[in-house]
Parts: structure tokens; C-alpha cells; sequence
């Protein structure tokens, strides 16, 4: 592993977490956010802050990228390459699309460095808890170099593929923990129509062969209507939702329960629900339902 600093680019939900556990584990990390407030955060977790993605890319030679999607993850890396040294790597945490992720590798690897996407499966609480799997398209060789990074804050990683293969396996993990979500809500505000104790509900579907760690983690809030602060906001997963169905017509996929749950984000969104956490998905079941 390198001796220099860490550079992370993003510090919201997720890398912050992830700058959190890479600090507790003793690295030193540089980074850079366009908010301000986020900055502040970093610089008091006892992060370097520098002026931008030049600056990380000119004293780091691992920088961690933690966007909200890849055409701002590729416009970061456009300012980034030509500062890089050879033998760089990217780590790409962004969930975003794979044809951009390919891109992005092609780029760097022109240049002499790496590029993974890393893409993480689990929330930014799961991520401060160590909780997370990482799902890594990259050069083998880059993966193992990656490895102690990726110790100080996932349970376990996978190696798909070449750069790309993590960005696909995110859209695939992504879908069924949102459809997940989406069910469970449908389930407990069916379940309040029927007036049966919400916490009786959720531990009976906890014990039995419904369970899902979905309800570990948005069972409650979803009973008790906390939907801040998030841990994953629900525009993020519509974000993710409308990629999906972009690929699943590129490939000729069947995904018909994906088109039923953008709809249904997308009505959370006009609900208000835009920047709340994911679990705010169960409003939209709440609502009465029209009648002809």
C-alpha cells in the first residue's frame, strides 16, 4: 500500500462513512466536497481538505471517488487524469452506469494507471458498522492492491470481473433490496388497514420465512415514520431505478416489477419524500387508494 494520503472526492452519505472508517483504521485521508458543510465535517473527523480533484489526484495515488452518478464521477476523473501519476488507482464507489465505468478505465489505463468500480451494497450506517459487501469490477492485480482499503470498512468483497462488472452487479443487488423495501411497505400499510399491532407485524415477519434484513433496517422507521436523517435517500435509489430500466432495454431484460417500483418512487418523490430516507417508500401505500 501506498504511504500517501488517501484522496476521497464525495463526501455525503456514503463517503463520509467511508471516511470515517478509513481515519479509525489510521490512514490519513485528503479530501475534497463542493458542499462546504461537508468539508467542515471532513476537516473535523481530521481529514486534509484540498482545493479540488487536481489537487487530490497531484498528492494521492488512491483515490477513492463517492459521487451521486457517474457523469459526475467521469467529469471528475476528465480533471483528474492528466495529474495522475502511472500507477495511480481509482476506486470508483459511485453507483452509476457500467458503459461509464468502462470508459473511465480506458481513460486511465491509457495513462498508466487503474481504475475499479467498487461498488458498495448497504446503506452509510451499515458502512460506519464495518456491514457492507463491495462488489469490484477491476484488473486483478488493482483489486489486490486495493485490498486494505476495502478491510476497513466492508465485511466482505467480490471480485466480478473487469472494470464495469461491479457497476452490474450493484444495478442487480440494488434491484431486489428496493423491491424489498417496496414490499414491505405495501405489507405494513396493509397491515395498518387491517389495524393489527405494527410491531407484532414486523417481529412475526422477522421469525418467519418472510424475513428479509430489509426489515431490520427499515422495518422501524417505516412503523415510526423517521425518515430523517437518511441513510440512503430515497431520490438516489429512483436514480438507480431508472439506470436499471435503461440497461434492462439495452439488453432486452424482462423487468417488470422495476417498472412498477420507478412509478412508485416517483410518486414518493411527489409526495415530497425526495430527500428522506428510502424507507419513505411505505407513504405511498398509505395513501388511499381511489375508487371508481
Amino acid at each position: 500500500m501506498t504511504t500517501k494520503p488517501i484522496g476521497l472526492i464525495g463526501a455525503g452519505l456514503l463517503g463520509g462513512a467511508i471516511a470515517a472508517r478509513l481515519l479509525e483504521a489510521g490512514f490519513r485521508v485528503m479530501g475534497y466536497d463542493t458542499d462546504q458543510a461537508k468539508r467542515t465535517e471532513l476537516e473535523a473527523a481530521g481529514a486534509l481538505l484540498t482545493a479540488g480533484p487536481s489537487e487530490i489526484a497531484a498528492k494521492c495515488d488512491r483515490v477513492i471517488l463517492s459521487l451521486p452518478n457517474s457523469h459526475i464521477a467521469s467529469e471528475v476523473i476528465g480533471q483528474m487524469a492528466p495529474v495522475l501519476e502511472p500507477g495511480s488507482l481509482v476506486i470508483d464507489t459511485t453507483t452509476g452506469s457500467p458503459h461509464d465505468a468502462e470508459a473511465a478505465a480506458a481513460t486511465l489505463e491509457a495513462r498508466g494507471c487503474g481504475y475499479m468500480d467498487a461498488s458498495v451494497g448497504g446503506s452509510s450506517k451499515q458502512t460506519r458498522a464495518g456491514e457492507v459487501v463491495v462488489m469490484v469490477g477491476a484488473r486483478p492485480a488493482d483489486f489486490a492492491d486495493a485490498g486494505p482499503i476495502f478491510a476497513t470498512f466492508a465485511r466482505r468483497t467480490f471480485h466480478l470481473g473487469p472494470p464495469g462488472a461491479g457497476a452490474r452487479m450493484k444495478l442487480v443487488f440494488n434491484m431486489v433490496l428496493g423491491l424489498n423495501r417496496a414490499v414491505l411497505g405495501e405489507a405494513l400499510a396493509f397491515s395498518e388497514r387491517y389495524e393489527l399491532p405494527g410491531a407484532q407485524v414486523l417481529e412475526i415477519l422477522k421469525d418467519g420465512a418472510t424475513y428479509s434484513k430489509v426489515m431490520d433496517t427499515k422495518g422501524a422507521k417505516m412503523l415510526s415514520c423517521e425518515f430523517t436523517p437518511p441513510e440512503a435517500r430515497l431520490a438516489q435509489h429512483l436514480k438507480d431505478v431508472r439506470l436499471m430500466l435503461k440497461e434492462s432495454q439495452e439488453i432486452g431484460a424482462n423487468t417488470p416489477l422495476t417498472e412498477l417500483h420507478e412509478r412508485l418512487l416517483s410518486a414518493a418523490v411527489e409526495m415530497g419524500f425526495e430527500a428522506a430516507d428510502n424507507s419513505a417508500v411505505v407513504e405511498v401505500f398509505r395513501k388511499e387508494k381511489a375508487t371508481a
